[in-house]
């Protein structure tokens, strides 16, 4: 297949879940006299807002309400108003946060990455290889760049000192997962996009990992400690907003365990967890 027609994959695909979103969630075709690009992002933030308010509201009334006093006790459940101030910085962002996608389908559409359109281009094999090493850049590649985001005074005092306002376990809820400032909430995802010119992708894969990034913030945000070797969980994660200099990692605690940042929660015998 020559290279422009085998392009025209990425595109074709990208209309079909443009139509699939936008033609049963919004009314009428306004949006059909959109260009292609502006219908791409426009189909990212209905969907990001939908899937970051409903898997919030599911999430927090199961573990707020249905098992109330299970996982958390009473008093460190965060109150109406820190959640909804969560939800109001989030939903600021997310108009911004939904540009990365959209410049990462532009580019890829464009021929400008490693991705391809079909699993049956590569094989099994070669797609779950790719898709392992991706995961590996993707780790190193978020791990540092929120790290710097607390090393380097400026970006933590204009960016990210925003998301860390929550740092107790009765202040951080699963809404707290998105609620950045844009610019912070863009640069950590773009390890995400980087990794396409290094590394080749799948392109359904990668978006479905950058919209699967709004349920994983709110998992490692509801304070609930797993204990799931080796996943940067929420025991992990509440560390690190509590300290501000350990348990920087993403998905997991390996990048952490390499670079001596990592601490570990204690378990309810009062034993710290080890490696």
């Amino acid at each position: 297949m020559e290279s422009g027609q085998y392009l025209k994959l990425f595109e074709d695909e990208a209309t079909f879940y443009n139509h699939i979103i936008l033609g049963n969630l919004l009314p009428g075709r306004l949006w059909d006299p959109l260009p292609h690009f502006f219908q791409t992002w426009l189909r990212n933030y209905v969907a990001g807002t939908l899937l970051y308010l409903i898997s919030g509201f599911l999430w927090c009334f199961y573990i707020y309400y249905l098992k109330r006093n299970v996982y958390l006790h009473k008093d460190a459940i965060p109150s109406n108003k820190a959640m909804l101030l969560q939800i109001y910085v989030a939903m600021k962002a997310m108009p911004w946060y939904c540009a990365l996608p959209s410049i990462s389908e532009y580019m890829i559409e464009n021929g400008w990455t490693k991705c391809f359109s079909r699993i049956s281009d590569v094989g099994w094999p070669a797609y779950l290889i790719y898709l392992v090493i991706n995961l590996v850049l993707v780790e190193f590649g978020i791990y540092w760049m929120h790290r710097e985001l607390h090393d380097i005074k400026p970006l933590y005092k204009y960016l990210h000192a925003t998301h860390h306002i929550y740092n107790k376990q009765n202040t951080l809820s699963p809404f707290a997962g998105l609620a950045f400032h844009p610019l912070d909430g863009i640069m950590q995802a773009l390890p995400h996009v980087v990794a396409l010119f290094f590394v080749p992708m799948h392109f359904t894969t990668h978006l479905a990992l950058l919209f699967l990034e709004a349920i994983w913030t709110a998992n490692i945000h509801d304070c609930i400690n797993a204990n799931i070797w080796p996943v940067m969980g929420a025991g992990y994660h509440t560390i690190h907003h509590t300290t501000y200099r350990h348990n920087y990692g993403h998905f997991s605690i390996w990048m952490d365990w390499m670079f001596g940042t990592l601490q570990n929660p204690i378990d309810d015998d009062g034993s710290k967890k080890m490696m």
